[in-house]
């Protein structure tokens, strides 16, 4: 996939899809930058601004590191990956960094 269809099927999976799916499947989250810190914290394995200079991190990210982002997300609308443990995940994470 090239770089400019990555980024168009992030934010259409961040900002439409996931946010749709989120009161049927009961997710802690419903907003388009909190799916983008849990996918971007999990394809880092860390704070995502730990990683990415710069903001907005989609654009600064390697091709690479969003399709992981995008893979976590697209298995969380298919229901083979957890969004609830992402989301501890990511938020522990933060905490650590404090």
């Amino acid at each position: 996939m090239d770089r400019a269809a990555l980024e168009a099927r992030w934010l259409e999976l961040t900002r439409t899809r996931l946010p749709a799916l989120a009161r049927q499947r009961c997710w802690p989250v419903d907003q388009d930058h909190c799916f983008q810190r849990i996918l971007l914290d999990n394809a880092c394995g860390g704070v995502w601004y730990d990683f990415l200079p710069k903001r907005p991190a989609y654009a600064h990210a390697d091709s690479a590191l969003l399709a992981r982002a995008v893979q976590l997300g697209e298995a969380c609308a298919d229901g083979s990956e957890d969004l609830h443990q992402l989301n501890r995940r990511s938020l522990d994470w933060r905490k650590r960094r404090r």
